[in-house]
């Protein structure tokens, strides 16, 4: 692992611009158009670029590009972490919130989560235990509920989010390919809501994603798990089409079964021989998982139907790298440092002299 030259921020420079971006005409405003969709994107460059890949960020449901740059007790967050390793970085506010525009009656509707589901799933699992590992939470830091300084912190932060997860992906679809047609080859990590995202850019530009990071991705295939057991991701891990082989038509050529129910989850994948994806599978991937968030249930679905489709997929569970207590928010955790450490080896371990394995 490399090491920086010293500790706390590091310099860099600062840049952003918009990608993406839908003409909309205004009914009755003559010739008068807007624009709907674009994507803001901050560009963080060390003052010695010593990686060629850069890496962007997409932060998950409800929040915006500031969740790379601290933390809610006030830290350096993981864009501090790898500018002092010599990344360059992106972050992105994903489309219709934060510096990313809504406009009404063009755009979806949004909505906004309570404190309880924050605490619940989030900073106070042990509080409210509401899956098996959800006790072993310790590294959140402070209470994790409402009225400890570092929880409201966190919970200011959080914006309004499209409710449609097709639109919001259509909408990164065409924003973030446009990203990486701009930028170049890159290394995405997404968390959460976003990684049915890296898994729709991955598809859509397999020759210019290096590799995809993915802590604790949207899932698991095909339903929602934990809280509650509704249908989700019509394409296994995505709300909108992947490029499959045999190719499919709908939804319903993928032929879902259930392998497996228990009391928290349901693991539904392909029958075999599962069909490929033709493109996700020329990207490594790593899923990471924490100890005690609500993923741990259910992430090894996810990467059962990555690995069943052909994807070469790492799968590392925080606490058999001695990692211990992170839960979902472990990009901000007390050792949020740490497990970013774990993130750099893999991303090195693949890279050998510009060349990805």
């Amino acid at each position: 692992m490399n090491s920086p030259k010293s500790p706390g921020r590091t310099p860099h420079t600062r840049n952003y611009f918009y990608v993406g971006g839908l003409e909309r005409l205004l009914v009755g405003a003559g010739a008068s158009e807007i624009v709907h969709g674009q994507v803001y994107v901050e560009h963080l460059a060390p003052v010695q670029v010593t990686c060629s890949t850069p890496i962007v960020f997409i932060h998950g449901n409800w929040m915006t590009g500031t969740a790379w740059l601290n933390t809610p007790d006030g830290r350096p967050g993981w864009a501090d972490y790898f500018l002092a390793r010599g990344y360059e970085v992106y972050l992105i506010d994903q489309p219709c919130r934060g510096r990313s525009p809504w406009h009404k009656g063009i755009d979806g509707d949004r909505s906004t989560p309570s404190t309880h589901p924050i605490e619940s799933h989030c900073t106070a699992t042990a509080k409210y235990n509401l899956w098996p590992q959800a006790a072993l939470h310790t590294q959140w830091p402070g209470t994790g509920t409402k009225g400890d300084p570092v929880f409201d912190a966190f919970y200011r932060s959080i914006v309004p989010s499209l409710v449609s997860r097709v639109e919001a992906a259509e909408l990164m679809k065409a924003a973030g390919s446009e990203l990486l047609d701009k930028i170049g080859p890159a290394i995405l990590v997404t968390h959460s809501q976003s990684g049915a995202l890296g898994w729709i850019l991955g598809d859509a530009r397999p020759e210019l994603v290096r590799a995809i990071v993915a802590i604790e991705p949207n899932g698991p295939p095909f339903q929602e798990a934990v809280f509650a057991s509704t249908p989700a991701r019509a394409y296994g891990i995505t709300d909108i089409p992947l490029t499959f082989d045999p190719a499919i038509t709908s939804p319903a050529d993928l032929a879902p079964v259930v392998l497996e129910e228990t009391e928290y989850y349901t693991n539904i994948q392909q029958p075999h021989p599962a069909r490929q994806l033709a493109h996700l599978s020329r990207v490594p991937v790593l899923v990471m998982t924490s100890e005690s968030g609500y993923h741990t249930v259910y992430d090894h679905c996810t990467v059962q139907f990555l690995r069943d489709a052909g994807v070469d997929v790492t799968h590392i569970r925080l606490e058999t790298n001695g990692i211990h207590g992170n839960g979902h928010m472990m990009i901000m955790e007390r050792n949020s440092d740490e497990v970013a450490g774990v993130v750099e080896n893999w991303v090195e371990s693949r890279c050998k002299d510009d060349t990805w394995t």
